[in-house]
């Protein structure tokens, strides 16, 4: 039976995990009413293109980020070649450019009217040919050049945790490296590979903006037209049921994957274990740099050329707005979501019961659900609040009668709490956990106890979690996409939404200076996480 004391943390725990289980709930109910005629036509029309589009993308990407991630993490945790100490962690950089920033400079330096196939045309002719660039190839390459840090973060920490005594062991019994690689290195890392794996599968479903400005149709796609184009929000969030299944299967199949598989235990190497040389070397050097350039240093050059063309010219009181309003939702959704970590954390320290533990790791469960996914289940939760409770209370108080809830900034602020609030809590769990409970218990039995207990000595030790987990939550919020397009009050437009609108008029130019913009403040946490990594 739990202490008192414990019973205290219940209601803070169970109202976040019930919150969580809002979307999960709207999107089971949503199936007690089906509107035939949309069904129909999604059916007829739409719906073997949008199953066999999502399919391809998956498979695609997933064999991509994998032979990326995994081929560059072998290299820069195992070789030494011209350039390895940079490229390792330079090759993390790509994770600050959202993906649908990387897609329109893509198509803008690729299409027929864009200065690749322009200048190849001056020098060689007009009869070249590209293959064209707005196709499922196009889109899964972008796609594997934002993703691929996923599998190479996880796979690199995984190779250089395995220690030199496997390797020269399996040297010894007479394998290659090659051999070692496939038979002993891999399967070892095989765990960390298949989260960061299930982690670019599950954005891949979840993105919007890069498949929308390639117009391939996918899910996420069907769902926002569902809503905007069909003026159906049940069917819109039945199509948002069909994506979090995915996603559900996405998340079984890598824990089936996985299985009773741990990572190595051993002392990490300090040095590479293979020394290239000559023409391997040289192939290494360029694979890794060719990475780097197509998915970072291209990417940034022409958005800057762009940004001095025809962006700079945008800089006026209306971006003034834009970054304003961007600026607002990050802190807010920054500051909400810290201080609900921060609850949960405690919760899980001071009450680790069965259910508050259960409560907490349902609490976490969010970030596995898209952005369009919440933002449908929560606008049909709330339009049914305001139907049936706000507008007549409000009526019957003589008021105006209008809904509050649906379009509002706090049903925003909501989904950022359930989509984010994992990114939040990992920072701060970990920074609580070093704390040892020797040190509460000394400041308890010299009279600090209460709210000065958590002022003078958990918040200074706190400091450095509590500022890494908003600032990696601040950024996500900024490159959310697909629910504050969604969800956004009018007139409430951000940089994501202004980089949207802007690549939908194939205005690439004018998208910069916004893109620009998330870039700089995405790298913010990129260069936290790669000083965090070399320190371990």
């Amino acid at each position: 039976m739990s202490h008192p004391i414990q019973r205290r943390w219940y209601p803070v725990v169970f109202s976040v995990a019930a919150l969580v289980l809002l979307p999960l709930s709207i999107l089971l109910f949503s199936w007690h009413e089906v509107d035939g005629e949309i069904w129909n036509h999604l059916w007829e029309t739409q719906m073997a293109r949008l199953i066999g589009n999502t399919g391809i993308l998956v498979l695609g990407v997933g064999v991509g980020v994998t032979v990326l991630g995994v081929s560059l993490a072998w290299l820069t945790a195992l070789c030494e070649f011209p350039g390895r100490k940079w490229l390792d962690w330079a090759l993390m950089l790509p994770f600050a450019i959202p993906a649908y920033v990387l897609a329109f400079v893509f198509i803008g330096l690729f299409d027929f009217s864009g200065p690749v196939q322009s200048l190849a045309r001056d020098w060689f002719g007009s009869g070249i040919r590209f293959p064209r660039v707005r196709s499922t190839g196009g889109v899964i390459l972008v796609l594997v050049l934002v993703f691929y840090p996923y599998v190479y973060l996880l796979a690199r920490s995984a190779f250089l945790a395995q220690g030199k005594g496997l390797m020269e062991a399996a040297r010894v019994l007479g394998q290659s490296p090659w051999q070692a690689f496939w038979r002993v290195a891999l399967p070892m890392a095989w765990p960390a590979i298949g989260a960061g794996l299930a982690l670019a599968i599950m954005e891949t479903l979840a993105d919007f903006g890069a498949v929308a400005v390639f117009n391939f149709d996918t899910f996420t796609t069907a769902i926002y037209k569902t809503w905007y184009g069909f003026y159906s929000l049940t069917g819109a969030t039945q199509l948002a049921s069909l994506l979090l299944l995915a996603v559900m299967l996405v998340l079984y199949g890598e824990r089936r994957a996985r299985g009773a598989s741990r990572p190595a235990s051993e002392r990490p190497r300090g040095k590479a274990l293979y020394r290239l040389s000559g023409w391997k070397a040289a192939l290494a050097s360029g694979w890794c740099t060719l990475v780097f350039l197509c998915a970072f240093v291209i990417p940034l050059l022409q958005l800057l050329v762009w940004f001095w063309q025809r962006g700079r010219f945008d800089l006026d009181e209306r971006y003034a707005a834009l970054i304003l309003h961007t600026l607002y939702l990050g802190g807010m959704a920054a500051l909400i979501i810290v201080a609900v970590a921060l609850l949960l954390a405690f919760a899980r320290r001071q009450a680790p019961t069965r259910a508050i533990r259960s409560g907490v790791g349902v609490a976490n469960l969010g970030y596995a659900l898209p952005g369009a996914v919440l933002a449908v289940s929560i606008m049909l939760a709330f339009s049914y609040l305001d139907t049936h409770i706000v507008v007549p209370l409000s009526a019957w108080l003589g008021g105006a009668g209008k809904p509050l809830l649906l379009g509002s900034l706090g049903a925003l602020l909501v989904a950022y709490l359930i989509r984010f609030l994992t990114v939040g809590y990992g920072p701060l769990e970990s920074s609580l956990a070093r704390i040892r409970p020797s040190l509460p218990e000394a400041s308890r039995s010299l009279g600090v106890g209460g709210p000065a207990l958590f002022f003078k000595v958990y918040l200074p030790l706190l400091l450095p979690g509590v500022l890494s987990a908003a600032l990696l939550v601040f950024v996500d919020v900024l490159k959310e996409m697909p629910a504050t397009l969604l969800m956004r009050p009018f007139g409430w437009d951000t940089l994501a939404v202004r980089i949207f609108e802007m690549t939908s008029e194939g205005e690439w130019a004018r998208a910069a200076l916004p893109a620009l913009t998330l870039v700089a403040v995405g790298l913010l946490p990129v260069i936290l996480l790669i000083r965090r990594s070399a320190r371990r």
